[in-house]
């Protein structure tokens, strides 16, 4: 609480004394971005028109992650901030509304979708599952979403916007494409998926898979004995093969899990780790939103055939 409190008051007293100066005809929008997935999506449209600054990198747990010090002059000189919302950023919300109340624009990605399509959640603050990108459908939505922002904070590279925004659409619908198909290959009855978190349940409705997380929606939650050997007793009744860690969260929930089952005189392999709240490493495949999306698909299909 002090140290949010004094992240407050540096940021407050950062506005006060930094006024930002008159931006020049050619300078970049400077962008600011939260989550991985939001900072390659806004580099697929921008392109080389804008300067984004993502604040969290690979492996870097959302729910969790606190606003350093070094975050401040980011934030405080960003021409406009593009976050996930649905509390996803749970530490930075007060953060985000103290850069709203100092004409700083921030936009939650999130609030674009229709609620009616939204998953809820009685057990998280919003309401509302937060991890809509596991979701093509919904990221496309974000993308036609961000494209508009965009062009309205800096028009005269709405041409780029557009045309970016347009050519990574088409890459999302063959990403669809092929997810449908890898997907296909596993029968129904084995489409069982369980993970460190709930971070999965729009990938499950859209694919048809039951989505089982050892914690909630938030990792700030912690698993009980009691929820370990439940999910322990449903793994063995229902022959799952396989379960995943997640690159964001710790890998010892899993391997308790993992144990509890052994101890019922059951086996259940790890079946590799899951991109969830972040993307991997920058430069590698999964390091990008479409190569993420397609190594989890191609992770969970080899592990539970």
């Amino acid at each position: 609480m002090i140290k949010r409190l004094g992240i407050l008051f540096l940021i407050s007293m950062t506005l006060f004394s930094c006024k930002k100066g008159v931006k020049k005809e050619n300078q970049k929008l400077n962008v600011v971005t939260t989550t991985s997935m939001i900072t390659d999506l806004l580099k697929n449209i921008g392109g080389d028109t804008i300067e984004v600054n993502g604040l969290m990198g690979s492996g870097v747990d959302p729910h969790l992650y606190k606003a350093s010090e070094g975050d401040v002059n980011k934030l405080v000189n960003a021409d406009i901030i593009f976050y996930n919302g649905l509390h996803l950023e749970g530490k930075l919300v007060e953060v985000f509304e103290k850069m709203e109340s100092q004409d700083i624009k921030t936009i939650p990605v999130g609030a674009c979708l229709d609620k009616s399509t939204l998953i809820g959640s009685d057990y998280f603050a919003s309401n509302y599952d937060p991890h809509v990108w596991f979701s093509v459908n919904n990221w496309k939505i974000i993308t036609e979403y961000v494209i508009k922002q965009l062009s309205v904070a800096d028009p005269k590279n709405s041409v780029v916007f557009e045309t970016n925004g347009k050519n990574y659409l088409s890459k999302l619908e063959a990403l669809e494409t092929q997810l449908e198909r890898t997907i296909a290959t596993l029968p129904k009855e084995k489409r069982i998926l369980v993970t460190a978190h709930d971070a999965f349940s729009y990938f499950g409705k859209a694919y048809n898979f039951e989505v089982v997380g050892l914690q909630g929606l938030s990792t700030a939650t912690e698993a009980g004995v009691q929820d370990v050997q439940k999910l322990a007793n449903f793994i063995i009744e229902k022959k799952v093969k396989a379960i995943f860690v997640e690159s964001s969260v710790p890998k010892r929930t899993i391997e308790a899990l993992q144990a509890a089952v052994a101890s019922k005189n059951h086996q259940v392999t790890i079946g590799g780790t899951l991109f969830s709240d972040a993307l991997g490493n920058p430069g590698t495949n999964e390091g990008t939103y479409i190569g993420m999306f397609d190594y989890n698909v191609n992770t969970i299909i080899n592990a539970l055939k």
